[in-house]
């Protein structure tokens, strides 16, 4: 409805006014001595008119929309006309954004049943759209989507077995609260809440703890409802082959309607956080990695700050004090301090004195210093170097249920990349993964790379979903790093540039994949424009995950390719036919 309603604001504008101020201008010609007027004369006046109108529209259009347009410039006739009935979807950080006619949101297994099987016999697009959160938009399909918003029930709670068995739209925060009243919650949580549950396994979604796997490995069963088969019951007993495959099945095999997922008690966390540097990090990682429950590390370019996040029960810890040593005020002083001082530099005094200032929360003012010159390098670095002072002084301990501590505040709208690899074991680690971020950190300075922070390094165990990328039949433990960069700006040019400059640094860490088994997240993988690339990629995933096998699946559940999309072709073309 958006680009609907500018698409007629645009026809308005060009049918009228831009045409009544040149009403006079054509009156004057008209009423020209008849001498001067021509047949040859008029034809080049008329022209003139013409140019002027031409060059007015050019103008009109070389600029962006205003903030509520976010990201799209106004181009002529690109979105008009649309039709009323148009579903305009994007991901949350608006980097994908799609116009579907179909949009289904079936109520009960039996609608969506009956969704697929139709979809399935006229040969249409039913693409299972999920939350839609993925920084890649997996899930999106301009051909049609189907959601199960409408399908979020809690079916059954066993709290002696500690299993919940849910309908696949409802979203985890959701789940969690209904949870709580069972004293049970899941093993595992990402960053954030709002995902459905179908969504948040299929994509090989994942926590950090180098004892817990990503979290389809919570999964123990499942209704997979398809096109060809109708709904499928899959477990470890039922067809456990497929039932591996389709934990982490990308939304391609099946639309996942129900769920079983092993829960543990609902159970409380403390959390340390410290600031830390790399060599202090190398001399007690083997240690940390290992004793420590949950653990991440927060890298800020440019620096040699580490921010070291460590979570356990209260049990492991002796009496912690769990107050840090400075106030929220304090910690955020020195941003607000360089904030004032940039708005000074880029914009105005009066603004550097706005008091709502003092109101913003660290990753608002990041995202506000960070708009103000995001590509400029030694700007990025300034802002970079605040954060480290934040963080000294946000150092200490803080007591919360597991999905309270366990969340974290991503920052605004971004673009990010993150791989996963495997290094070595507890026993027997390997370092690659600091090896990693340490060559990453080089590459950044070397390039002049106006990398924001954090670079945010994870760990799982492995998972036994084939196509997981912490896929393992070794206890292995996976490493996942993030690089990331900030859209703080609805600026059409300025999120371009961003754009570009942020495929520039993922290139940057791309070139280190290879030496260390990397592979991108299935939500963050973005599909090469170009074919050479593309012809690499295809070949790459070939040689770490079972295409073959999960395109036979695929042919079997969904010949039509009712469930696929355009980014799922190219990641895993049919190349000859599946026997």
């Amino acid at each position: 409805m958006r680009h609907l309603l500018l698409s007629r604001l645009l026809l308005r504008r060009s049918s009228n006014p831009t045409a009544s101020h040149h009403l006079p201008l054509l009156r004057a010609l008209s009423s020209a001595p008849s001498p001067a007027s021509s047949d040859a004369d008029l034809r080049k006046y008329a022209g003139y008119a013409l140019l002027l109108l031409g060059c007015g529209a050019a103008t009109y259009y070389s600029f962006p929309f205003p903030a509520d347009a976010l990201h799209k410039k106004a181009v002529p006739f690109k979105y008009a006309p649309l039709p009323e009935d148009l579903h305009a979807v994007s991901n949350w950080s608006a980097t994908h954004e799609v116009h579907a006619r179909v949009l289904l949101q079936p109520d009960s297994l039996q609608a969506l049943e009956d969704a697929l099987a139709t979809a399935h016999k006229e040969r249409r697009k039913l693409r299972p759209l999920g939350s839609g959160l993925s920084p890649n938009g997996i899930g999106l399909s301009r051909a049609g989507m189907v959601s199960l918003a409408l399908m979020d029930k809690v079916l059954d709670v066993d709290v002696k077995k500690k299993t919940v068995t849910v309908q696949a739209g409802i979203r985890v925060a959701e789940l969690v609260d209904a949870l709580r009243e069972h004293g049970l919650t899941l093993q595992n949580f990402a960053s954030i809440r709002e995902q459905q549950v179908g969504g948040f396994i299929q994509v090989g979604a994942h926590g950090t703890g180098a004892r817990l796997p990503p979290v389809d490995e919570q999964v123990i069963s499942m209704k997979l409802v398809t096109p060809a088969k109708g709904t499928i019951e899959l477990s470890k007993e039922k067809d456990p082959e497929l039932f591996y495959l389709a934990r982490c099945g990308l939304g391609g095999l099946g639309v996942v309607a129900e769920v079983t997922l092993q829960c543990v008690e609902r159970h409380q966390l403390v959390e340390h956080t410290f600031v830390s540097n790399a060599d202090e990090v190398k001399k007690n990682h083997k240690k940390w990695l290992s004793e420590n429950k949950h653990i991440k590390y927060l890298w800020i370019p440019y620096t040699d700050t580490v921010v070291v996040v460590q979570c356990n029960p209260p049990s492991k810890w002796r009496s912690p004090k769990l107050t840090s040593k400075y106030g929220r005020d304090e910690a955020l002083q020195h941003v607000r301090n360089l904030y004032r001082e940039s708005l000074k530099k880029y914009r105005t005094e009066t603004e550097s004195n706005d008091p709502e200032i003092d109101k913003l929360s660290f990753t608002e003012l990041r995202e506000k210093l960070l708009a103000l010159d995001p590509l400029d390098k030694d700007h990025v670095m300034k802002v970079n170097k605040a954060e480290a002072e934040y963080w000294k002084k946000s150092e200490g301990y803080r007591m919360g249920w597991s999905d309270e501590i366990l969340g974290f505040d991503c920052g605004g709208q971004q673009w990010v990349s993150e791989n996963c690899f495997p290094t070595g074991s507890l026993a027997k680690p390997s370092m690659k993964d600091l090896d990693y971020v340490e060559k990453l950190l080089q590459l950044i300075e070397k390039e002049d790379i106006p990398a924001p922070a954090p670079i945010e390094q994870r760990w799982t165990a492995h998972s036994k979903s084939p196509m997981s990328p912490a896929s393992s039949s070794e206890e292995d433990v996976f490493s996942w790093v993030g690089v990331i960069m900030y859209l703080p700006t609805s600026d059409a040019r300025q999120r371009k540039e961003i754009t570009e400059e942020f495929f520039n640094y993922r290139s940057l860490a791309q070139s280190l994949w290879d030496d260390y088994s990397a592979y991108e997240h299935w939500a963050k993988i973005e599909v090469p424009k170009d074919k050479d690339e593309l012809a690499e990629l295809q070949d790459r995933l070939r040689k770490r995950f079972p295409v073959d096998a999960y395109n036979k699946a695929r042919m079997e559940l969904d010949p039509n390719k009712v469930l696929s999309n355009a980014k799922l072709e190219k990641l895993f073309p049919v190349l000859e036919p599946v026997k």
